[in-house]
């Protein structure tokens, strides 16, 4: 029997109201139960790897609890059929992610706590107006109704709820300020969890999508893909590097989403999920060795110190390049491929292989600093493999199914090879694109360089891009200009007008209008009897 001829539906009645009825619609297919596998596996992994991580926490029992928390949400997400069973889980994410961003109780987490669960909730609205507008209907599920151009307006909410979980253009600039959680959050979150929920809601529902919206997730996802692309190449914080890469990664699922291929897109997620989680777990244990320090410029010649570490952290590095027969080369070299085999503008060629090109180079880019150059902090660290041995047994068995994975959910999803057929130049723009990227990644990992790009434009330009083309500064200065607003009205209204009102009162506030206003009358009666006095007399002296 193959994969897509069973499926099961299990339906609960809550309440019906008002001749709409309320179901809670589990749905289980081949595509729902993989990726709970998948996520039940990596947070097994992630646990285990928290042994070490976090056993010097004085709370490690409520983070546990709210890792439970936040995989269930994600259960009831990926089984959910309706729009009410699916904002269950939608909801349940946003909280708990909030949560454990500020698991670390301090300035920078707060900040970095409020701003997610802020970006989050705007989806949260979309599927909430979704809902509101679905309730015409009778009824809740999406599968079972005609998707018709009078109900386009419910996918662009549906895109936007999307857009907001998975940190697409111009909800981005959350998800690397969401690296203030722990590790093992991050390693959740960023591989199979969060930020994947909007990847899958558009994969349920990318048949139903019409071409002018599938061309407005195309620009998006391409314009994501690129400006963190661009960005990882200047960063120097190893985190997030690797939720910029993470970001360039959804952006290409994007991608490929808009172009209609869902089989393959959900196939790069379930690969993404495995490499992505690996490539934190061997980021935490650096930062954990290295006392808290995240800067790749203190960091060089770990490969000595921590082998095993840093040759996990290579595999998943090369998974994330597209390295031959390693996971992310099945998934990625398809992915780039089927995407030459599109018929779209000759930009969107030029975007996808210079963001593919970036991913590669901010690749080489890490792992010059982490490999070849030299280490600066002995005074303060012992680098050792051995000391954490539950971090080390999780990425041990991460790094063995980043190698063999890909050909095997290759075989077992796609029964029916992919036919890819291109020219020879298109074959080999691919390997070209590569070899660009490696050659930039050893450029911007030359401090000569850099010394020579600081005279030219350029420069200032990378600053630019490096910078998510001022995105976070974007999103926090309309809360700033609201707040100056609300002082600035606090000030002149309620400590100045109001002020006085309050104090006279309501009859002394109408005393005072009317007083005022009789003042005046008065100084017009005077004026006008003047003025007739004096036209008076001139009648009278010239008669």
């Amino acid at each position: 029997m193959k994969l897509n001829e069973l499926s099961f539906i299990i339906e609960f009645l809550m309440f019906d109201f008002n001749c709409s009825f309320f179901f809670f619609l589990s749905y289980l297919d081949w595509m729902s139960s993989m990726f709970i596998s998948f996520v039940f596996f990596i947070v097994s992994m992630i646990l285990n790897y928290s042994k070490d991580y976090m056993k010097f926490e004085s709370n490690l029992d409520r983070f546990i609890l709210l890792m439970v928390m936040f995989v269930f949400s994600m259960f009831m997400l990926v089984i959910g059929m309706s729009l009410v069973s699916i904002l269950v889980g939608w909801d349940g994410l946003g909280l708990v992610s909030y949560a454990l961003v500020i698991y670390y109780q301090n300035f920078k987490a707060f900040n970095s706590g409020m701003l997610t669960a802020l970006s989050n909730r705007i989806g949260d609205s979309a599927i909430l107006l979704s809902i509101s507008y679905m309730s015409v209907c009778g009824g809740w599920e999406f599968y079972f109704l005609d998707i018709s151009e009078s109900n386009e307006l419910l996918l662009y909410m549906l895109i936007l709820a999307a857009f907001t979980k998975s940190a697409q253009i111009p909800f981005s600039s959350w998800l690397p300020a969401a690296m203030a959680a722990p590790t093992p959050v991050s390693s959740l979150v960023h591989s199979s969890t969060l930020v994947t929920a909007g990847v899958y809601l558009v994969i349920r529902l990318v048949d139903q999508m019409s071409s002018s919206l599938l061309d407005l997730l195309l620009v998006f996802s391409l314009l994501t893909m690129f400006m963190s692309g661009a960005c990882a190449n200047f960063e120097y914080d190893l985190k997030k590097i690797v939720a910029l890469s993470t970001l360039s990664q959804l952006g290409m699922m994007f991608v490929i989403l808009s172009l209609g291929n869902f089989n393959l897109a959900f196939f790069h997620l379930l690969i993404h999920a495995l490499f992505k989680a690996l490539l934190f777990m061997c980021a935490g244990l650096i930062i954990h060795s290295m006392k808290g320090s995240q800067d790749i410029r203190l960091m060089g010649g770990l490969l000595n110190m921590i082998p095993l570490t840093m040759t996990c952290m290579m595999i998943s590095n090369f998974a994330l390049c597209g390295l031959f027969f390693i996971s992310g080369f099945y998934s990625k070299d398809l992915l780039v491929e089927s995407l030459s085999m599109s018929i779209v503008s000759w930009m969107v060629y030029f975007m996808f292989y210079l963001s593919v090109g970036l991913t590669v180079s901010y690749s080489i880019r890490l792992v010059g600093w982490l490999y070849f150059n030299n280490f600066y902090s002995y005074s303060m660290v012992n680098l050792s493999d051995f000391h954490n041995i539950y971090m080390l047994s999780s990425m041990m068995k991460m790094a063995s199914l980043v190698i063999f994975m890909g050909s095997l959910l290759s075989w077992g999803m796609f029964d029916i090879p992919f036919f890819i057929f291109l020219p020879s130049l298109m074959k080999l723009l691919t390997i070209l694109v590569i070899s660009l990227g490696v050659i930039l990644g050893i450029l911007l990992n030359n401090q000569i360089f850099w010394d020579k790009m600081k005279i030219l434009i350029v420069y200032y330009i990378g600053m630019f891009l490096g910078n998510m083309w001022n995105m976070a500064q974007i999103s926090s200065s309309f809360n700033v200009k609201n707040l100056i607003f609300s002082l600035s009205a606090y000030k002149s209204l309620d400590n100045g007008w109001f002020e006085v009102f309050a104090r006279l009162g309501y009859l002394g506030f109408i005393n005072f209008v009317f007083f005022n206003i009789s003042g005046y009358l008065k100084m017009l009666f005077k004026a006008s009897l003047i003025f007739y006095l004096i036209l008076t007399m001139l009648v009278i002296l010239y008669i």
